[in-house]
């Protein structure tokens, strides 16, 4: 119970890695605060997160002792986090963690000179500015905490450039700026602040995954045959499980890595070792 007392805010927690994580966090004892979009954003080629799934994640953390909130809302809205931030703080008490999972992969599959200007500007704001946003509305209570551990999930993409990926790549990289940035500015009040890289995350029918199979959709890989395609590249011959991601995590928003800040940690298979 590395978690024990601990309450956690998960955004994007609907289905994928926000699932994993609040699940793997409500059985090392921690309180959830699950937040998601639940609704399709215009602009992003696949179904987002439903109100449906936000809702089973929450069942999924009850069942293993969890107190659960959970909340809609859109981490392009400063506002709305400031008030699910409120929400949480009133509820709970304190706010010791905050995983910033939300994230969208469109577009993908597009040349740099062809992507939009308005597809770039939702990329850089749901995945780059989202963290911020959430890192911005949790600051002064964990300041006036003196503790707490922001976890921001970046990507392999945030550590190494992919072709036809732009968008993504640049905002990733934003993503781990951000981290070590904000570590020290949080640093004297022992906030935390790291990012976790995952590498290719196998979609789990258990959490609803769907990211790896609509990356591979926009690079017109033929469905059934994406999973192979990308072990490919991977030098421990397997695809990451979201289990791999979330166990990080829990070590990230633990006592356990209290002396780790600005740090990025990887969980990609070595992919990023080559």
């Amino acid at each position: 119970m590395r978690l024990a007392g601990k309450t956690a805010i998960v955004t994007g927690a609907a289905r994928g890695l926000g699932r994993a994580c609040a699940v793997a966090f409500a059985r090392e004892g921690a309180d959830l605060v699950l937040l998601d979009v639940c609704a399709d954003l215009p602009g992003v080629s696949y179904p987002l997160g439903s109100a449906s799934q936000l809702a089973h994640t929450a069942d999924l953390c009850r069942e293993r002792g969890a107190a659960v909130l959970t909340r809609h809302a859109d981490v392009r809205d400063l506002v709305a986090l400031r008030q699910v931030v409120d929400d949480a703080h009133g509820w709970s008490g304190r706010i010791d963690v905050l995983v910033n999972n939300a994230g969208i992969a469109t577009p993908s599959g597009t040349p740099t000179d062809e992507i939009t200007e308005d597809e770039w500007q939702l990329m850089i704001d749901v995945d780059l500015s989202g963290a911020w946003r959430a890192t911005a509305a949790v600051g002064k209570i964990m300041t006036a905490q003196r503790g707490g551990s922001i976890i921001n999930v970046a990507s392999t993409a945030g550590l190494v450039g992919y072709r036809h990926f732009a968008g993504y790549v640049a905002a990733k990289h934003g993503v781990i700026g951000l981290t070590k940035a904000a570590a020290l500015d949080f640093a004297p009040v022992k906030v935390r602040v790291n990012a976790l890289c995952p590498g290719s995350v196998r979609d789990d029918p258990a959490v609803e995954g769907r990211m790896l199979a609509e990356i591979a959709r926009s690079l017109r890989v033929p469905a059934g045959e994406h999973e192979a395609a990308f072990v490919q590249s991977q030098p421990m011959n397997a695809l990451i499980e979201p289990g791999d991601v979330a166990e990080a995590a829990v070590w990230l928003a633990s006592d356990g890595s209290r002396q780790v800040t600005g740090s990025v940690v990887t969980v990609d298979g070595g992919f990023t070792a080559r």
